[in-house]
């Protein structure tokens, strides 16, 4: 399998160029894909002329060989790591790709970690282009999320995609226009953008895509029950809290972001549309007997202190809600005395102790979530979990209107 114009040594691509193959029609025809990489080959042409790039520098990466069913390579994860930009190509056949899914997926953790880190990202680094125009409701949300208004590449590309405007030869000119505007797009935001190198996956295809899937619940819960700076308990220290419980920031200094927020960020990449709030009695968390979301509750063992702390985290714990996953989050240099340790360490196993059980859903409590990076990699396995559980016990229903007999079988007129 081989990437286009992977060029020398480790340096960033300025973009990465995402489809969706098109299989031939039939098995003698010319390959379809060619179009594609002609676009390819039009923006690195451009991007040599409007950058300073030395000769043989990474200009782009497109993949040529992947195929539906092939496995991905080190070459498509370190690409996808260090580019600047990532470009979906837009088609009704990108959005049921899993293999592009992860590909934005990967791409966007990026972007994700990027602000957590206090980074400042004036745009998404994300630059949909059109091979052929998707109705918004062919898109899955995080497409209709990424706004952007594609007539400033033209009216006639925006009606036609880059498709429809290299096979109508009226269109050349406007066919050139495009692929020059894109490329002047791709060189601004990547000067812009200045994201940090991201991680190098050899499992990509245990990795979640960005457009969900046939079975992906719509909405996904999260829940934070945390200290606030106002009734913290003696001795602990304040940096890590604000005036809410929502704004409990564990990975401080790491992060700059509350972990509710971080964790949704990281959620809504995943297509779901995430609701995100302090656990109170009022929590739907508390009030389902059945699932009507998968959920997530993000603890901050020294919450457990107080007794309404305790009380609302032992409510969570008594009935079986495996489709609530847990994570207890803690950074590696939060470090308090040891007796302090100890005790925090047992009241946290006496409230946990039923979700300890099998079959009681995901529960992260081994003090292994020490960074933002062991965040991000427990919270796809919390994820993973709660949906699997919330299949699991969701209630169905028949179909409305009166009850229907089922047909009877007769035998063959024999008359």
């Amino acid at each position: 399998m081989q990437g286009a114009a992977l060029g020398r040594g480790g340096s960033s691509p300025y973009f990465f160029l995402s489809y969706a193959h098109t299989p031939n029609h039939d098995s003698g025809g010319a390959d379809p894909n060619v179009w594609v990489k002609k676009l390819y080959d039009g923006l690195c042409e451009h991007i040599m002329e409007l950058t300073d790039l030395p000769r043989g520098a990474k200009v782009g990466f497109l993949d040529q060989g992947m195929a539906v069913g092939t496995k991905w390579t080190d070459e498509l994860s370190v690409n996808l790591a260090r580019c600047k930009v990532f470009v979906p190509l837009y088609s009704p056949r990108y959005f049921i790709s899993e293999q592009c899914g992860r590909e934005w997926w990967a791409f966007s953790q990026r972007q994700v970690n990027h602000r957590a880190r206090g980074g400042i990202a004036r745009e998404s680094a994300i630059i949909p282009a059109l091979w052929v125009p998707v109705e918004p409701a062919q898109m899955p949300q995080v497409a209709r999320d990424l706004q952007f208004n594609h007539a400033t590449f033209g009216q006639d590309y925006a009606d036609e995609g880059f498709y429809g405007l290299t096979k109508l030869r009226y269109l050349r000119d406007e066919y050139e226009r495009a692929v020059y505007r894109l490329a002047k797009q791709i060189v601004r935001v990547a000067n812009d953008a200045a994201l940090d190198e991201g991680k190098f996956s050899k499992d990509y295809e245990s990795l979640p895509a960005a457009f969900g899937s046939a079975e992906h619940p719509p909405e996904f819960d999260i829940s934070v029950l945390a200290c606030t700076r106002s009734d913290l308990p003696q001795g602990r220290k304040p940096d890590y809290y604000g005036d809410r419980p929502h704004d409990w920031n564990p990975y401080h200094p790491e992060s700059t972001l509350p972990l509710g927020d971080h964790a949704a960020d990281l959620v809504r990449t995943m297509d779901y549309k995430v609701n995100v709030g302090a656990l109170d009695d009022n929590s739907r968390m508390l009030r389902q007997e059945k699932p009507k979301a998968p959920g997530l509750m993000l603890l901050d063992r020294w919450a457990l202190e107080s007794t309404k702390g305790k009380d609302l985290m032992g409510k969570l714990c008594e009935e079986q809600r495996p489709w609530v996953s847990v994570m207890i989050p803690r950074h590696r240099n939060d470090i308090v005395p040891a007796e302090k340790e100890q005790h925090l360490e047992e009241i946290t196993y006496r409230t946990l102790v039923p979700r300890l059980a099998d079959g009681a859903g995901h529960c992260a409590a081994n003090g292994s979530i020490r960074d933002l990076d062991a965040f991000g990699s427990e919270l796809q396995r919390a994820v993973a979990s709660a949906v699997f559980y919330y299949w699991e016990h969701i209630e169905t229903y028949p179909p409305e209107g009166p009850p229907i007999k089922p047909p009877r079988l007769k035998g063959p007129d024999l008359g």
